[in-house]
Formats: structure tokens, sequence, C-alpha cells
């Protein structure tokens, strides 16, 4: 039931960023990935509404339903949401120099990775 959940959460979640991309790209164009960017600003306020209600005790939501808007519709939606619950669960657990790493880098081996990919693709054309 849970792998079910995350998939039919995880292509919702995909077929939601590709329309508000396209819908913020038809709006204010394609010379900055606007669309993209504001996805994963949404994203993220979306699963620190989520995660704070569930902490607070606010909202009750089970395994089932946690994972298909976690790990489902959100990160189908942006992994990015659940880059920043990790970086802000590792900070508030005073866990600084992890929650710094994480943040730092992602960044860094992950454009460093996208160049080297890149790169090797390149090679012997």
């Amino acid at each position: 039931m849970i792998l079910l959940a995350i998939a039919i959460g995880g292509g919702t979640g995909a077929l939601l960023r590709h329309f508000a991309n396209m819908a913020v790209q038809a709006r204010f164009g394609a010379g900055f990935p606007l669309g993209i960017f504001l996805v994963n600003v949404a994203g993220c306020l979306a699963i620190g509404i989520f995660a704070g209600l569930i902490a607070s005790a606010r909202i009750h939501v089970g395994e089932v339903g946690r994972v298909f808007i976690v790990v489902g519709v959100l990160g189908g939606f942006t992994t990015f949401s659940s880059f920043g619950l990790d970086t802000l669960t590792l900070a508030r657990g005073s866990q600084f120099g992890a929650a710094a790493f994480n943040a730092i880098g992602q960044l860094v081996f992950g454009l460093g990775a996208v160049w080297v990919g890149y790169a090797l693709a390149q090679l012997g054309r």
C-alpha cells in the first residue's frame, strides 16, 4: 500500500511541477528558470507547513498518508523540499555542522556532478 501511495503521489507531484513550470514560463518567459524556482520555494513551504502541523499534533496522519504527501506528491513536485526539511531537522537537532554540510555539500557536489556528467557525455564527440 505504501509503494502505491508513493507511486500515485509521485506522478501527481510530477504533473503539478510540469504544469506549474509551464504556466510560469508562459506568463513570464523562459529567460530565467522562474517556474522551477517557484516550485522549489512552494514545495519547501508546503513540506514545512505539513511537518509543522504533524509535529505540533494539530493534524494526525498515518504512515500511508504521510508518505503519499511527503515522499510522493512533494517528492514528485520537488525533492528540494525534502532537502530543506532534512537540513532543518538537522539544525533543530543541534547538528549544525551536519546541516551546513548538507546544504553546502548538496549544492557544490550536485552542481559538480552535473558538470562532470555533462562533460563525460560530450567525450568523443
